[in-house]
């Protein structure tokens, strides 16, 4: 009997696919109890959508990834991105909005974890999926131009301090600068 191209194609896909490591759990999936491979928040995450709490939808990005990325040549372990995207798939899919969208944009945030708790130590990134396209979509839905453009500042400021290393005090020295100028001392008002 002669295999045809797709039978093999097939084949191998599903032997690839079932050697490539799991790294990237949903929080329906996670188990919340592994605080070694899910991080603290991450298996906490976990645990509370599975019993039910309303937890919006993510997913977490295992330890074992992280380290093979620090410890390695700071390349991401093998199918972590499609993984990742895969993920992010269900969760435009469960909130009915999609990432990059200008008019309904959807917003996560990316917070580090690690099995242990230390509080004030992990990085996190707010509203990841602001820029100047979903901007306006943000300050449409909230009908508040402030809130938008401050989520957007803050955005810009954890992005810039915890992805690329630049520094609160240059941030901060703009702001403070555009506060003087607008003749306010404080950002809330």
């Amino acid at each position: 009997m002669e295999t045809s191209f797709k039978e093999v194609a097939k084949e191998r896909y599903n032997e690839t696919a079932k050697t490539i490591k799991k790294y990237v759990f949903s929080f329906h999936e996670g188990e919340g109890k592994n605080k070694q491979l899910l991080g603290g928040k991450g298996a906490n995450l976990c645990e509370m959508t599975q019993i039910g709490l309303n937890v919006p939808a993510g997913f977490v990005i295992s330890t074992e990834a992280c380290m093979s990325y620090l410890s390695g040549n700071k390349q991401l372990p093998e199918g972590v991105m499609e993984q990742a995207l895969q993920q992010m798939k269900k969760v435009e899919r469960s909130t009915g909005k999609h990432f990059g969208d200008a008019a309904d944009p959807l917003l996560v945030s990316v917070r580090s974890g690690s099995a242990l708790s230390m509080p004030g130590m992990m990085d996190t990134i707010l509203n990841l999926g602001l820029n100047k396209d979903t901007l306006h979509g943000l300050i449409q839905q909230t009908k508040n131009e402030r809130f938008g453009y401050d989520a957007y500042r803050r955005f810009v400021q954890l992005f810039g301090k915890v992805a690329l290393g630049v520094s609160d005090e240059i941030f901060d020295k703009i702001f403070e600068e555009v506060k003087h100028k607008a003749g306010v001392k404080l950002d809330i008002g």
